[in-house]
């Protein structure tokens, strides 16, 4: 009897080598994440190595057995090569890969988080947007879809609109004034006013503008911290990618010498 088969569009987060020639992947759809068994995806004669690489977005045809989908035929929709071409670029992109495969559930409608995740490897290597931007952007926005979203629109305490001297209060994932709340909040970072104003860009503004602003260095910074705080805070773990890439952004940062 026939396999049915189901055609799927979606992106690669994740792809582990298994026996000779096989991988399992990890792929985001608009119906969820999706484990896929991929035969003879490393053979020098495959016809689905190229839709089987980390961030490869394709459409695959699958077929069901024994609970199992196995990726019978794949043509790839987009392989961002401007992420790809640069190793800072792409260690970001598998940041938000493993960020994503975190928040992302099975059999669970995906459709916001897929093009959260496309969008932002646009922005990355084809508007060519600042990279602590899209991160910072990227990781508040994915938290807010995955049921996690930060409540920024006045001081959890006092309830003013626009609070004094605010601070990020990571744990509680509230914002409130420098002197509300003290010795009963969680950790708290420093938001400037640009950065809180960024803040509520990402979280209640259009999706599609979701990294078209621009924002000033020590502002960006504060963004960045919170956003990267309030990720590990909810997740309760961290990321191995993260570190590479950081370690990475430190390289480049670092004076060179004679």
């Amino acid at each position: 009897m026939a396999r049915e088969r189901t055609v799927v569009k979606g992106i690669v987060l994740r792809g582990v080598d298994t026996k000779e020639s096989d991988k399992i992947l990890t792929v985001l759809t608009s119906q969820g994440k999706l484990p896929v068994i991929a035969k003879g995806a490393r053979g020098r004669r495959s016809r689905v190595t190229a839709c089987t690489q980390l961030l490869a977005y394709s459409e695959l045809t699958l077929s069901e057995s024994h609970g199992w989908q196995y990726l019978s035929e794949g043509s790839t929709l987009e392989l961002f090569e401007g992420v790809r071409g640069d190793i800072e670029l792409l260690s970001l992109a598998s940041y938000f890969a493993e960020l994503t495969e975190a928040a992302a559930l099975e059999d669970t409608e995906s459709g916001e988080l897929l093009s959260l995740l496309l969008n932002a490897l646009y922005a990355l290597g084809t508007l060519h947007r600042p990279q602590e931007l899209v991160k910072a952007a990227f990781e508040l926005k994915l938290m807010a879809l995955s049921g996690f979203e930060p409540l920024a629109d006045a001081c959890a305490w006092c309830g003013v609109p626009e609070p004094e001297e605010p601070v990020f209060d990571v744990n509680g994932g509230v914002i409130c004034c420098r002197r509300c709340g003290k010795g009963e909040r969680g950790l708290s970072l420093p938001l400037s006013g640009g950065a809180l104003a960024a803040m509520r860009r990402v979280l209640y503004g259009e999706v599609k503008r979701l990294y078209s602003f621009s924002l000033a260095e020590e502002d960006l910074k504060r963004l960045g911290d919170a956003a990267e705080a309030y990720v590990h805070a909810m997740l309760e773990r961290g990321f191995r990618t993260l570190d590479f890439y950081k370690g990475l952004r430190h390289q480049g940062e670092q004076p060179c010498t004679q």
